[in-house]
């Protein structure tokens, strides 16, 4: 028995540690893949106003033992790691446990306020769903996850912490102090959630057990319920992912709030290259991810039961939701207006005369700081966002539907992807290529297919231990014919949805990296660089703020909805494919009177 647990999970545990290694040691090895004396920046970090000599360089060399081989300074850090000491920092020169003790107990009180907001804000879109028994393209979720987190804090510090003087701005003294940023972390979170929860409701709901049991006086709640616990497992990784992304991913978030958080904490000591602190950082996101993923595969397996051991699980049949044409029609012409007016103009003229200036015809969504024109950056700032988010998009779906069906293998270094934040991922690149657009999309693709993987995982899971394919097999179905007849057209589409629905995040995540000086680099006209150009006149002149923040919800919106629209359009059935299918649609019609597991 224990030799077949250790076979079960011997290559998930094995690429665990081999990523969780090169993770580390990437990140012990940072000031030397930078190419910059981390003398000099450790230097500079402790007193600014000192003159970098070489005796003084020397003496920070030989107080910190990077006269050493970098090899040798690394195994001395993960040989104290096994004493549980996690070294002295090189700037304070403080023990680092108790910094990254504190930093994780911030951000997990910022995570728990914040997942609270998103599962209100979700149960808010799933409920109509539940009243109606039929979903919408959700395009309007689609553009509150596409939101972004440091624009919503810009925002609500302005509006509720200055104006208003509701709340505190800055700071982390009590619980006063977490509510505005929970609001702006658990917006989009929430979004993103209710809409993959509403996105498969309608499927369920339309299953024969729901009419049986309606028709049997079942309450309306019960039956929500076990709808509920139906769509769940294929989702729950999801909420682990988001759960994750809440704690590591809030960087700029807690950079607005000056929240004292183990995100910020390990920006701060990245860019101080103050190494003990940013690999004690690092390993904490690492172990917070490990066990949100470790968690979220039990209580997967508790929902399924034993139908996914005996082979017994029923799939939800198909059920295209579908948005009229003219919604992603008039979204994409919109878009496409917006960005072919802006393209006609220059963004790189700098008119001092003009600083700005609002919305006139002349410039018709304003001027920023340098008086340069809004909308022909946010035009030609288009092509790089958004085809590079695209890009970085189907890289991510081909990935994914590739490692579902080698869920053993992809498994451990899917959750140490999904442990690293863009942002720590992009100090990494940075360090190693240089800020950049190229560099930014690279950081992004390296942890943009975790969700879509485990997405595919999941339904992959599913339909194998479906009873439908168990038929499929005694009736003497090859393995070639279920793998493309069957498991990959359930697989494909609502993971492609998803990926869709992972668009816009994808440009936040971009947008993000320019935020915080590790993507573009100016006068690029990136949509982050412009969000962050237009943060500190946000209040005089908030047209340039609102023009990306827009152009990014529209995307949202265009993505979902034209997915919906295109699945809508179910494909005509040749009369041999027909006849082809005449005994697996018997057998599926046979499958879905079963009761659903935890019905």
């Amino acid at each position: 028995m224990k030799a077949l647990a250790r076979k079960a999970v011997g290559p998930v545990g094995l690429t665990r540690l081999v990523c969780l290694v090169a993770v580390l040691a990437t990140v012990g090895l940072l000031p030397w893949l930078a190419h910059k004396d981390p003398a000099l920046t450790v230097l500079r970090a402790r007193s600014a106003e000192q003159v970098a000599t070489e005796e003084a360089l020397s003496a920070i060399r030989e107080d910190l033992g990077l006269d050493a081989h970098p090899l040798s300074l690394l195994g001395k850090w993960a040989a104290g790691l096994l004493r549980g000491d996690l070294g002295t920092s090189w700037v304070s020169g403080t023990d680092v446990l108790p910094s990254v003790i504190s930093g994780l107990q911030v951000s997990l009180g910022l995570m728990g306020a914040a997942l609270g907001v998103a599962v209100l804000l979700a149960a808010a879109l799933v409920v109509p769903v539940l009243v109606r028994g039929r979903g919408t393209a959700g395009a309007f979720a689609a553009m509150l996850a596409a939101l972004p987190e440091f624009l919503l804090a810009v925002i609500a510090l302005l509006v509720c912490g200055v104006w208003l003087g509701w709340l505190p701005t800055s700071g982390w003294a009590g619980p006063q102090y977490m509510v505005l940023p929970a609001i702006a972390l658990g917006l989009p979170a929430g979004g993103l959630l209710g809409r993959l929860v509403a996105d498969a409701l309608p499927a369920v709901l339309d299953e024969r057990w729901v009419e049986l049991w309606r028709g049997a006086g079942v309450s309306r709640a019960r039956i929500a319920a076990a709808a509920l616990r139906r769509v769940m497992p294929p989702l729950v990784p999801q909420f682990g992912m988001v759960a994750v992304g809440l704690t590591g991913g809030a960087v700029a978030v807690e950079v607005v709030f000056a929240v004292p958080g183990i995100g910020r904490t390990a920006l701060g000591a990245a860019k101080s290259q103050d190494l003990p602190l940013l690999q004690g950082s690092v390993l904490a996101l690492l172990l917070l991810g490990l066990a949100a993923g470790a968690l979220a595969t039990l209580l997967r397996r508790r929902l399924l039961g034993p139908a996914l051991r005996d082979a017994g699980l029923t799939l939800p049949p198909a059920r295209p939701v579908r948005a009229h044409p003219a919604i992603p029609l008039t979204l994409a012409a919109t878009l496409l207006l917006v960005t072919g007016w802006g393209l006609l103009r220059d963004p790189y003229t700098v008119n001092a005369a003009a600083r700005l200036t609002a919305p006139s015809w002349a410039h018709p969504l304003g001027t920023d700081a340098l008086g340069r024109d809004v909308l022909a950056r946010l035009g030609h700032g288009a092509a790089s966002t958004v085809g590079t988010a695209a890009a970085i998009c189907v890289l991510s779906l081909l990935v994914a539907l590739a490692l579902g069906f080698l869920p053993g293998i992809a498994a451990g270094a899917a959750d140490i992807a999904n442990a690293l934040p863009p942002v720590i991922v992009g100090i990494l690149v940075a360090a190693a290529v240089g800020p950049g657009t190229g560099g930014a999309a690279l950081a992004v693709a390296l942890i943009s297919w975790p969700a879509l993987s485990a997405h595919a995982a999941a339904l992959v899971q599913e339909v194998r231990a479906s009873a439908f394919l168990t038929a499929q097999r005694a009736m003497g179905a090859t393995p070639f014919w279920i793998l493309t007849r069957h498991v990959l057209p359930s697989v494909a589409a609502p993971v492609a949805r998803h990926a869709l629905l992972r668009l816009p995040g994808i440009a936040l995540a971009l947008a993000s990296l320019g935020f915080l000086g590790l993507g573009a680099q100016p006068p690029a006209p990136e949509w982050g660089l412009l969000l962050d150009e237009s943060r500190a006149y946000v209040e005089r002149a908030p047209w340039a703020a609102l023009a990306p923040a827009v152009a990014l919800a529209l995307l949202a919106g265009l993505a979902v909805s034209g997915a919906a629209a295109a699945q809508g359009r179910r494909p005509r059935t040749t009369t041999s494919g027909a006849r082809g299918k005449r005994g697996a649609d018997a057998v599926r019609a046979a499958a879905r009177k079963e009761t659903p597991v935890g019905a």
